[in-house]
């Protein structure tokens, strides 16, 4: 029954794909798939077929190979795990109602292809829905590393002054890593004034205070001052109402302000230069 279902697919490819891309347009609530070019939904749909396909013909190691391949795809297309077991679904779903149109399937042996379909599907939804979930995974740790090191580096903008930009939530693991490259760049670069700029910082609460003020004791304990810029209004108005206190902080709500403040403490100053 396997080699009937197979010959079926092989013959009948492009309608059955067609038949397949609008059940998956229709997906209401995925708009991922709908947004995609046309060219695009050709290619991913005819992958998507052959890697059905190939759990009926082909080896486990490759059928294995195809389906990593697709799984680390569908994730960057967006596609969410639901999405993925529903396109197996509506595959086996037209293969089944072709196959019945077809003849092939009739109620003498019914239950037998029922079985076989069982067989087939539930197996490749488990093994799919498992890689699609580490992929996933693995995607989602690898863009949270390189955030993390995108968004605590350090910058020299002048001779003794570096800026530290800070991007997104800062949760306890980020903190740390705040930390570790504040200390490191400070000594590196033989920095006197550290500017820690939180205008990428969604929201500030008492834990990101918490870390923003030992970052700035720990710049202190190496010799160097610290300065908080970046304080949007709604920022400032939420530090007060949480009582955070940032008395023993230099502030200023633009990075400018921040580094015409550090330029003076090193006894330097930005000046206009007319023109000859």
């Amino acid at each position: 029954m396997n080699k009937k279902m197979a010959e079926y697919i092989q013959q009948n490819n492009g309608e059955i794909i067609a038949k397949w891309q609008e059940l998956m347009k229709n997906e209401k609530n995925e708009r991922s798939f709908q947004m995609m070019p046309q060219d695009l939904m050709d290619q991913t749909s005819k992958e998507f077929a052959d890697l059905m396909l190939s759990n009926l013909l082909e080896s486990h190691q490759a059928y294995e190979s195809r389906l990593n391949d697709f799984a680390e795809k569908v994730v960057r297309l967006g596609w969410s795990v639901t999405f993925v077991t529903k396109a197996i679904d509506h595959f086996s779903e037209v293969v089944f109602e072709g196959m019945e149109d077809a003849g092939l399937i009739t109620q003498e042996n019914f239950r037998a292809f029922f079985k076989e379909f069982n067989n087939w599907i539930i197996p490749i939804r488990d093994s799919t829905v498992a890689t699609y979930s580490k992929t996933w995974e693995r995607t989602v740790s690898l863009q949270k590393i390189a955030l993390q090191e995108l968004s605590a580096s350090l910058i020299p903008v002048f001779d003794k002054v570096s800026v530290m930009p800070l991007v997104g939530t800062i949760d306890t693991e980020r903190a740390r890593l705040i930390m570790e490259n504040l200390l490191e760049g400070v000594v590196n670069h033989r920095a006197e004034v550290v500017l820690l700029d939180i205008t990428g910082v969604p929201v500030v609460d008492t834990m990101v205070a918490h870390h923003i003020i030992q970052a700035a004791d720990a710049v202190r304990l190496v010799g160097a001052k610290c300065m908080l810029v970046g304080i949007r209004p709604e920022i400032a108005q939420t530090i007060v109402t949480l009582g955070i206190n940032l008395n023993e902080f230099t502030t200023t709500s633009t990075l400018q302000r921040g580094v015409e403040q550090a330029l003076a403490w090193t006894n330097r100053k930005i000046v206009e230069v007319e023109a000859e």
